[in-house]
């Protein structure tokens, strides 16, 4: 089916009403959740009947996406605010009601039906992350259906796929085939590749193409497979070396045949290279009458460190279908991310073991992620200024008192636990020696901690990714975040979280800016290098300023992010 037969059909009918269910945790005085009832009946008949009501919501909501946690409180402290309930999800992508659902289903982002001790992270997430606000549109959940029916039948090694490769590795021209592909080639940080996979993922939706991820640089150690019942690594037998050395300087990539004219009807495949330094050339991949040409191609290679997402809201075709797709325009990462981006159990295991031993049983947790864009490795004293006017101007950390050796607790007093992120761990010693020295006004308890240190970005290495990314895992589960500017390692884990984080300003001079920070407009990660070109004129534009819902970033005036008007 493609694109216009697809917008042409009836949107899909509003998800049915689900029951409002509460369900007590362990440790509350009264036990199980009672339902009530109209009629008065016995005791022990409505211990019966609330039992049976339960199952039967449970077993609905599990069937429609939804899923009834009931001792969500072993790993949150026993806190009620973390009850599961189940809420009446909109088309619109809100909920229609303030109650919220712990469910390892995410709203139906996920299906039921994998090997759970594959991948525990997949349905245990749940445990640990505050429910999203933000569901995923019924029309989002059928395309994400559709598309895992399509890499389950082209995927690698079935007879599609063996074909497919056979008619590549002949170097001969080759018409559309039934099942075509997008390979991600990997490249870049951790922040960026996630990023860009989250890019090349919903490319490959808008044009029904299967996703194929390339596994080196440690990739196949630090994402669980999320598609059922298929892989999207790449095969090892894969003839790799047609793209192992593609550059922005490649006779192959789409941009160059297009500067020397040399495109013609229907090659194998072409290469795509949407990186930071591409050329004008390659940008006009974001031009319509482009897209119309690579429909034709069966094979695409992609090779990005960008989140190009708001772009592509740009391009005509898309448009409508994308609009569909995600209601509210600030939540493509949030619902992509969580579908995609599953850790690996190892990875998982260092994520479970940190929040448990030092994050689960606070009652609030600020994450603050500090990345310094700077030749030495620091700390400096300028950026120590800055996140510490950022957190206490918007009273996101407490005052101390540097008169008094003790003040007395209020019985109102709250514990935060503040989780920093960085490649440096003089931020982290100075934050908690001046908390450790000096007791805060308000009787707060706050106590700070830092997983690892590793001082440089190495990220060809294994174990620094692993850790990087158990890293933007455990700050996605913070309950109010700061972030780095430029940081694509802060920009995963606000989209992961749902969050509108505090963004710290970039410094100028080796200089605190003023005002150091601010809070975002949308939780949507920002395009670093997007084209500024209109393609229908054929002339410069400034994209930031087409659409109500593409605008310009916080921290990088040129970039492009995605908002939401309503």
């Amino acid at each position: 089916m493609d694109l216009k037969e697809r917008i042409r059909r009836s949107p899909s009918q509003r998800a049915e009403e689900a029951l409002v269910v509460a369900a007590s945790p362990r440790g509350r005085k009264g036990g199980a959740a009672m339902l009530l009832l109209r009629w008065s009946i016995s005791a022990a008949a409505l211990v019966v009947c609330g039992v049976l009501l339960l199952l039967l919501a449970g077993g609905s909501a599990a069937r429609k996406g939804q899923f009834l946690d009931a001792d969500s409180s072993v790993l949150s402290g026993g806190r009620g605010r973390h009850e599961p309930r189940l809420v009446r999800p909109t088309d619109d992508g809100t909920s229609g009601s303030p109650e919220v659902v712990r469910d390892k289903l995410l709203g139906g982002l996920l299906v039921p039906g994998f090997d759970e001790q594959s991948c525990l992270s997949r349905y245990q997430s749940a445990l640990y992350r505050q429910t999203s606000p933000h569901f995923p549109s019924t029309y989002l959940l059928e395309r994400l259906r559709e598309h895992e029916a399509l890499q389950k039948k082209c995927g690698p090694h079935t007879e599609s796929y063996r074909k497919a490769v056979e008619q590549l590795k002949s170097g001969q021209d080759i018409k559309v085939m039934d099942c075509n592909y997008l390979v991600w080639i990997a490249y870049s940080g951790l922040g960026n590749r996630i990023l860009t996979i989250a890019s090349a993922f919903l490319y490959a939706i808008l044009t029904n193409r299967v996703l194929l991820v390339d596994g080196s640089k440690g990739t196949v150690d630090l994402f669980c497979e999320p598609f059922p019942e298929t892989s999207w690594f790449l095969p090892s037998d894969f003839p790799a070396k047609l793209f192992k050395n593609f550059s922005v300087g490649s006779p192959d990539s789409y941009g160059n045949m297009l500067k020397t004219k040399a495109v013609h009807s229907s090659p194998a495949f072409l290469y795509l290279h949407l990186a930071h330094d591409y050329s004008d050339f390659d940008k006009l991949f974001f031009c319509q009458d482009n897209q119309q040409y690579l429909q034709t191609i069966p094979w695409l290679i992609l090779k990005s460190d960008n989140y190009f997402v708001p772009s592509l809201f740009l391009i005509p075709a898309y448009q409508e279908e994308l609009m569909r797709l995600f209601p509210r325009r600030d939540a493509v990462f949030h619902h992509l991310g969580r579908y995609l981006f599953h850790p690996s159990n190892v990875v998982w295991g260092m994520v479970t073991r940190y929040y448990d031993s030092y994050l689960a049983r606070a009652d609030e947790k600020l994450g603050i992620q500090i990345r310094v864009f700077d030749t030495e490795t620091g700390p400096f004293q300028h950026v120590l200024d800055q996140v510490l006017a950022c957190t206490l101007k918007e009273h996101l950390l407490p005052e101390v008192n540097t008169q008094e050796p003790i003040v007395s607790p209020r019985k109102t007093a709250r514990s935060k636990v503040v989780l920093v992120t960085s490649l440096n761990s003089g931020y982290y010693e100075k934050f908690r020696n001046m908390y450790w020295e000096h007791p805060t006004t308000n009787g707060e308890t706050v106590s700070f901690h830092q997983p690892s240190h590793e001082e440089h970005q190495n990220s060809d290495k294994k174990m620094h990714n692993m850790k990087a990314w158990a890293e933007i895992y455990l700050l996605s589960l913070s309950d109010v975040m700061v972030t780095s500017a430029w940081s694509t390692f802060g920009y995963v884990a606000q989209g992961l979280s749902g969050l509108k984080p505090w963004l710290l300003f970039k410094p100028e001079n080796r200089t605190a800016p003023d005002p150091p920070c601010r809070q975002v407009s949308s939780m949507e990660p920002c395009f670093h290098a997007p084209p500024f070109y209109d393609c229908k004129a054929q002339r410069g534009v400034d994209t930031g300023k087409l659409l109500p819902h593409v605008r310009h970033c916080e921290d990088m005036s040129w970039g492009l992010k995605l908002v939401d008007q309503n």
